[in-house]
């Protein structure tokens, strides 16, 4: 008996929780090709889907956030 095993999609969707995020903008300096800042100072995502090449600066925007109010989930399939 085996088991089937399709592919996981490796695409990642950069998230941000507009309620806990307080605009330090750690997160845009990080990652200026997905975001930038509003007139406020708080992220605007310009594309949620994070390309190939893009992955290792995301994860640095993500753990570089102070109150964890970035985040990535995977893509849908």
């Amino acid at each position: 008996m085996s088991i089937l095993q399709f592919p996981r999609s490796r695409e990642l969707t950069l998230r941000i929780d507009r309620i806990a995020c307080e605009g330090h903008g750690a997160c845009a300096e990080l990652l200026p090709e997905l975001l930038t800042l509003d007139e406020w100072g708080y992220p605007v995502v310009h594309s949620a889907t994070v390309p190939a090449d893009l992955t290792a600066h995301a994860r640095r925007a993500v753990a570089a956030c102070p109150v964890l109010a970035l985040r990535l989930d995977p893509g849908s399939r």
